[in-house]
């Protein structure tokens, strides 16, 4: 994998119609290099906050496409989360995505196997082991507004890897001070496998957030191998200030924009 592609496909979407998510996900594909994927084992990690909030998930047209799109190079497909309420089956089904791999070769995954690990940063996070165990983390963030960081977009999704009330908890100890938090989040990168980001922005989430706001079309697909990069893109888009985003701010702090996150795939 290109491991300095900054490259963001953005791709417009007029809603959730199976041939036109499909369609979309596939030209926002184009011109990434994820490498050869036969064989592969890719894990899609939408966002599954909870049942009852339908506006605030992945929607299941979207996961479905994206699964789709791994199957058809050849990868062998995975789906997994740790939702805020609930278990990923339980979520799954209520939001419909369920329904929607029903004919897919795709075996979800609970995020509940905790492994402790040690950021660059000194923090100590309990992450689950199944997001580790693969060769391709595919982020498949919902757009949306966020009351502690702004949006939830790339980086932010990736936060839930961190298994169940641990993330509640990293909230209540570390949530005081947003740009100490970013930084806990933004560490969480380097710890993770090889990744690559497709968003949901067909219909995002505004006002407020993550878990109650109003829609807003935004008829909008991205595709990128750095979820920083996808981040910056997509705030560009909505019009808001990068450095309204404390992720961003520290991303930028970083230098990070430039390289791609993630470890090397050790399969690859």
């Amino acid at each position: 994998m290109n491991s300095h592609s900054t490259a963001v496909n953005l791709q417009r979407c007029a809603g959730y119609s199976s041939g036109e998510v499909e369609a979309a996900v596939d030209s926002a594909m184009a011109g990434l290099s994820p490498g050869k994927l036969h064989g592969k084992t890719v894990l899609l990690k939408p966002n599954l906050i909870g049942g009852g909030k339908a506006l605030a998930c992945t929607h299941p047209a979207f996961v479905a496409a994206a699964a789709a799109w791994f199957l058809d190079h050849g990868a062998r497909v995975l789906l997994g989360d740790s939702p805020a309420f609930g278990s990923a089956a339980k979520v799954c089904e209520k939001q419909g995505i369920t329904a929607a791999l029903a004919r897919m070769d795709v075996r979800l995954v609970e995020f509940v196997t905790p492994v402790r690990r040690r950021l660059a940063g000194g923090v100590t996070v309990t992450v689950a082991a199944e997001a580790l165990e693969c060769d391709l983390l595919v982020g498949l963030p919902k757009v949306k507004a966020h009351n502690q960081m702004c949006v939830t977009l790339a980086v932010k999704n990736l936060f839930g890897v961190v298994v169940g009330i641990n993330k509640a908890m990293m909230h209540m100890v570390h949530g005081h001070g947003h740009r100490h938090f970013a930084g806990i989040i933004i560490d969480l990168l380097d710890i993770l496998p090889s990744q690559l980001h497709i968003s949901d922005g067909i219909r995002a989430m505004h006002v407020s957030g993550p878990l109650d706001g109003r829609p807003l079309p935004l008829y909008c697909v991205a595709a990128a191998e750095s979820p920083v990069a996808m981040d910056t893109a997509l705030l560009r888009a909505l019009e808001l200030d990068p450095r309204s985003s404390p992720l961003w701010q520290e991303a930028a702090a970083r230098r990070l924009a430039r390289r791609r996150s993630g470890r090397p795939s050790t399969s690859a």
